[in-house]
């Protein structure tokens, strides 16, 4: 996946679309622009922009003279998101087993153990780079960099914080990195694309049990 610099207001959008992913906001809540500006250090303007970009998602309504208020985010909701990324993520994988070296394979391996390494040390922010520089590698192998594009617009409803704070969730994305990249030498693209797909769908449990 390719990453480009955010621009300030894209990092409000990113912060509050977590919090409501994650259930920190509730549906029905408000979104007060000042209080936000003051608790991430920013002025009221990139706040205003990244509502603005909340409410064209879906994730946040504008009500009349009371501000932004916090949209349901269902079940069927979070099952369609990561449904998505499974799916991309999973197409990107297959065409990667096809074309993937031993070498580009090692590198892989590589970068899981940094991220074993990661999960042993509690390094929350080197757990969050390093899983999205494995998928991003496998990405960039695959080709298909429109595709891989539409995939990154997908992840930014991953609460990737939440995932690195969970070790079982850790511990399920190691060994399953493992079995990636097993398949990945027996060049089994379907067995890939399983896998990649089913890591995704994992990840959507953890977000059920917020809003259940």
């Amino acid at each position: 996946m390719l990453r480009r610099r955010p621009q300030l207001s894209e990092d409000v959008a990113a912060s509050i679309r977590q919090q409501i992913v994650t259930g920190a906001l509730e549906p029905g809540a408000f979104v007060r622009i000042d209080e936000t500006a003051t608790e991430l250090g920013v002025s009221a303007t990139p706040v205003r922009e990244a509502l603005v970009s909340l409410r064209a998602e879906g994730l946040v309504e504008l009500v009349p003279r009371r501000g932004y208020r916090v949209s349901e985010l269902t079940q069927q909701d979070i099952d369609d998101i990561f449904w998505l990324q499974g799916t991309i993520a999973g197409t990107l994988a297959r065409r990667a087993a096809h074309l993937i070296t031993d070498e580009q394979i090692d590198a892989v391996r590589a970068l899981n153990d940094r991220l074993r390494d990661a999960v042993f040390r509690r390094d929350l922010d080197g757990i969050e780079s390093c899983e999205f520089e494995f998928h991003r590698y496998i990405n960039k192998v695959a080709g298909g960099t429109k595709l891989a594009w539409f995939l990154l617009g997908a992840v930014r409803y991953t609460p990737s914080r939440l995932y690195a704070s969970n070790r079982q969730w850790c511990e399920h994305a190691l060994s399953s990195h493992e079995e990636l990249i097993e398949a990945f030498r027996r060049r089994d693209a379907d067995g890939v694309a399983d896998l990649m797909c089913t890591q995704f769908l994992v990840g959507a449990t953890l977000v059920h049990g917020l809003h259940g």
